[in-house]
């Protein structure tokens, strides 16, 4: 077991420009993982209820995730509902029904604790706490967090940071963080914070690393037509934290490697309503891609 991830398991209703979808797989542990799946077969903690579809256990289990971390409890599943603007970039949350995820106590099976790479996705800083006390060794630990632990528990955050390696965030939760409105200071406060490597995810506009003066940053692979947004920074942190784990290192030239990885994986996922487009992908389907970026991106000429 080199990865493993723990995260929010849901069922989301959205609404885009493109359509709209009810109940459809989504949380960020299940983006996360199938993303992740590409380059290795995470362990997956997580909590859902009687009403979460077997087909789901049955989407993650064919990807080759571990879910011996998996609970399945009386009650409803994780719940929520957006609406996407014209510009995609936009949306309005509509509904948010905590159900038997406002109970969730990860637990980590006994060889999931020795996982070098750990994942700790978007839920309470103090579970991302209880999760590091659980774990063996020293593993590569990857945090997110959201605006919402950021206001609402900034003690907590504050307490859990200095214990993780990698902080990967969006462009405005890593301003309101660092208290900066500029990214390229928000990336250097939030590092002395703690992590050494900072990751800010700036959706269309890619995503750019910040470790020990060094900056890479990477772009989002154009695509005319996207269909759904949503977990698509889920997917990128899953591409980018699966391709480090499957390398088995974090050096600076992995972490570039890794981050066009999440741009690819993640380029994918939006191209159809919740997981529906990474059900079909292969890692064919990737390498092409891959290819395709590096010719987007390639210039060898002095000016």
């Amino acid at each position: 077991m080199k990865l493993v991830v723990v995260g929010s398991v849901g069922l989301d209703d959205i609404e885009t420009p493109s359509g709209s979808v009810e109940r459809a797989l989504g949380g960020s542990a299940t983006y996360f993982s199938l993303a992740s799946a590409f380059f290795t077969n995470p362990g997956f903690v997580g909590i859902v209820g009687s009403d979460f579809p077997q087909d789901g256990i049955e989407l993650l289990a064919s990807h080759g995730v571990d879910l011996r971390g998996l609970e399945r409890v009386d009650g409803p599943t994780f719940r929520w509902s957006g609406r996407y603007h014209a510009d995609i970039n936009e949306r309005d949350t509509l509904l948010t029904e905590l159900g038997v995820f406002e109970g969730f106590q990860p637990k980590l099976p006994a060889d999931y604790r020795k996982a070098p790479v750990l994942f700790l996705g978007n839920i309470h800083p103090s579970l991302q706490s209880d999760v590091l006390d659980q774990a063996d060794g020293k593993p590569f630990v990857a945090l997110d967090t959201m605006n919402f632990w950021i206001e609402g528990t900034p003690d907590e955050l504050a307490a859990v940071l200095p214990r993780i390696d990698a902080l990967l965030i969006n462009d405005s939760e890593a301003r309101m963080l660092a208290g900066t409105a500029n990214t390229i200071t928000a990336a250097r406060r939030i590092a002395a914070m703690g992590p050494s490597l900072v990751v800010i995810k700036r959706g269309e506009f890619g995503a750019f690393a910040y470790r020990n003066d060094s900056f890479f940053f990477v772009p989002a692979f154009p695509l005319e037509n996207v269909v759904d947004p949503t977990g698509a920074g889920d997917c990128f942190a899953g591409g980018m934290i699966g391709y480090l784990a499957k390398a088995g290192n974090t050096d600076w030239a992995t972490v570039k490697n890794a981050m066009v990885a999440g741009s690819v994986v993640a380029s994918f996922s939006v191209e159809g309503f919740s997981v529906e487009r990474l059900r079909t992908v292969t890692r064919e389907d990737i390498d092409a891609r891959w290819s395709e970026f590096r010719k987007l991106t390639h210039f060898d000429a002095d000016l």
